[in-house]
C-alpha cells in the first residue's frame, strides 16, 4: 500500500487552473434517411432500418467504413449526414460519443473534387489534440481515395515545416488550430480562395472565446461567400447558436436530446463519499476489483496528475500520464500509446477530457470532482462511447464535491447513485 507520504504529496499541491481543453471526435459512422431542414429533435424511431448503403456514399467510402466494421448510423449521422452531402450548412448539437466527426468527415470526402494546389477544406477545432485525431479520421475514411492528400497544423511544432508542406504538397484537406491556421494564412502559405468547406468542431469553445472566435472571423473573411458551413458542439447553449447562425445561410438545425436527455445510453454512474485522504487507497482497491479493458482517471492538476501516476506504477499498475506540461510530441506519442492498448490506465488532467475518443475504455474515475457540469459530461463521456457499456465513479470528499453532484444530476436528469459492494460485472463491460 502507499505511505502517508506519498499520499500526502497527492494532497499538498495547488490547485492550478486546470485547462479545459476540447474536442470531440468519435469514428462511428452510417446512417441515410432523409430529414427536412427544419429543426430536428431527437428520435429513435426507424434508426436502425437503414445501413450505409442506402446513403449514396462514394463505393470508396463505403469500403473504408465497412473496414471500421460500422454498419448502422448512430442518430446524429442518421439526421445530418444526408444533408450535410447536398451541401447544406449545418449547425449541430449532440452528444459526445454520437459520431459527429464522421459527419464531417464524410460529408466532405463524399463532395470533395480534389485539384491540385488548393485546399478545398478547412477543419478548426481548438486544441492540438484534436486536430490530430481529426486528421487521422480524414486518413481512415479517405484511404481508398488514393489522390487525397489530408495535413494538420497546430502551433506547438515548427511553423517552416508547415509553410513547407503548404509550398510543396498542398493538402486538399487542412485540419489544425486557429492561432497557427491564421498565422498560415496571414502570411500567404495558407491560400483559401478556392475553399469549399469550412468546419467548426467543438464551436462552442471557439466562439464562446473572445480571442479565439476573433481569428475564426479573420480566416472565415478569407474565404469565399459561396461555401458549406458545418458547425457541431456537445454543448452549445442558446446564445452561441445565435452567433454560430450569424456564419451560415440558412442553416439546418439539429439538436439530438435536449439538455435533459445528455445522458449517456449504457453508462452506469456512481459516487464514492470519502475522505480527500481516503482516496488513494480506494482507488487501487476499485482498481483491485473492478474488471477493465481501459480506465482513464482524471485530476485537477498537473502536480496531481504526476504524483498519482508515478504511485500506480509503483504499485504494478499499467499506467500512463498526460498532462499540458508534456511536449507536444510526447503527449500525442502517449496519446497513441493509450489508443494501441500498451497502457491500460491513463491518469490525466482536464486536458484529455473532451472528445479523446478511445473505443477500450470502459471505466472512467473522478478522482478529483470536475469544476462543472459540462466537464462532468465531457470526462464521463471516455467510457460508453456510441451507446456502448461503461462505468463513471466520482469521488465525493467535501460540500463543494457534494454541490456539483447535486448540479450534474439537476441538470442531466440524473440520479448518481452511491456505489454498491457488488456490481454486476455485465452492467459495465462487453463480454
Amino acid at each position: 500500500m502507499s505511505s502517508t507520504m506519498e499520499e500526502d504529496q497527492l494532497l499538498d499541491y495547488d490547485e492550478e487552473q486546470t485547462e479545459v481543453q476540447a474536442a470531440d471526435a468519435a469514428a462511428a459512422v452510417d446512417g441515410a434517411t432523409n430529414g427536412d431542414s427544419t429543426k430536428l429533435k431527437g428520435n429513435y424511431a426507424s434508426i436502425h432500418s437503414s445501413g450505409f448503403r442506402d446513403l449514396m456514399l462514394r463505393p470508396e467510402l463505403l469500403r473504408a467504413i465497412m473496414d471500421c466494421g460500422f454498419e448502422h448510423p448512430s442518430e446524429v449521422q442518421h439526421e445530418c449526414i444526408p444533408q450535410a452531402i447536398l451541401g447544406m450548412d449545418i449547425i449541430c448539437q449532440a452528444k459526445s460519443g454520437m459520431g459527429k466527426t464522421a459527419v464531417f468527415v464524410l460529408a466532405t470526402l463524399q463532395q470533395l473534387q480534389p485539384e491540385d494546389g488548393t485546399v478545398s477544406v478547412l477543419v478548426m477545432c481548438h486544441t492540438r489534440e484534436l486536430a490530430f485525431q481529426i486528421s487521422k479520421e480524414y486518413e481512415r475514411f479517405s484511404k481508398y481515395l488514393s489522390t487525397v492528400k489530408v495535413a494538420v497544423f497546430f502551433g506547438g511544432m515548427p511553423i517552416k515545416k508547415d509553410e513547407e508542406t503548404l509550398k510543396t504538397n498542398c493538402p486538399h484537406i487542412v485540419v489544425g488550430t486557429p492561432g497557427r491556421l491564421l498565422a498560415l494564412a496571414r502570411g500567404g502559405q495558407l491560400k483559401l480562395k478556392g475553399l469549399k468547406h469550412f468546419v467548426l468542431d467543438e464551436c462552442d469553445k471557439m466562439i464562446g472565446d473572445v480571442d479565439m472566435r476573433r481569428d475564426v472571423q479573420e480566416i472565415f473573411k478569407m474565404t469565399p461567400q459561396e461555401k458549406q458551413v458545418l458547425m457541431f458542439s456537445a454543448t452549445l447553449p442558446k446564445e452561441l447558436r445565435l452567433i454560430a447562425k450569424k456564419f451560415m445561410q440558412e442553416p439546418m438545425e439539429v439538436y439530438v436530446d435536449d439538455e435533459a436527455k445528455l445522458t449517456l445510453h449504457g453508462l452506469q454512474q456512481f459516487y464514492v463519499k470519502l475522505k480527500e485522504s481516503e482516496k488513494t487507497k480506494k482507488l487501487l482497491e476499485l482498481l483491485e476489483i473492478l474488471e477493465f479493458n481501459q480506465v482513464v482517471i482524471f485530476l485537477r492538476s498537473v502536480n496531481r496528475c504526476q504524483a498519482l501516476d508515478k504511485l500506480l506504477t509503483e504499485q504494478n499498475f499499467p499506467s500512463i500520464a498526460i498532462h499540458r506540461q508534456l511536449g507536444q510530441e510526447e503527449r500525442l506519442a502517449r496519446y497513441q500509446k493509450f489508443k494501441d492498448f500498451q497502457a491500460r490506465i491513463l491518469v490525466a488532467t482536464n486536458l484529455f477530457g473532451r472528445g479523446m475518443d478511445i473505443e477500450r475504455v470502459n471505466i472512467v474515475f473522478n478522482y478529483d470532482m470536475p469544476e462543472d457540469t459540462d466537464t462532468y459530461l465531457h470526462r464521463v463521456a471516455r467510457a460508453g462511447r456510441f451507446g456502448t457499456k461503461g462505468l463513471a465513479v466520482t469521488f465525493v470528499s467535501d460540500e463543494d464535491d457534494a454541490k456539483t453532484l447535486n448540479s450534474v444530476q439537476d441538470r442531466f436528469d440524473v440520479t448518481i447513485p452511491e456505489l454498491p459492494t457488488q456490481i454486476d460485472v455485465t452492467s459495465y463491460i462487453e463480454k
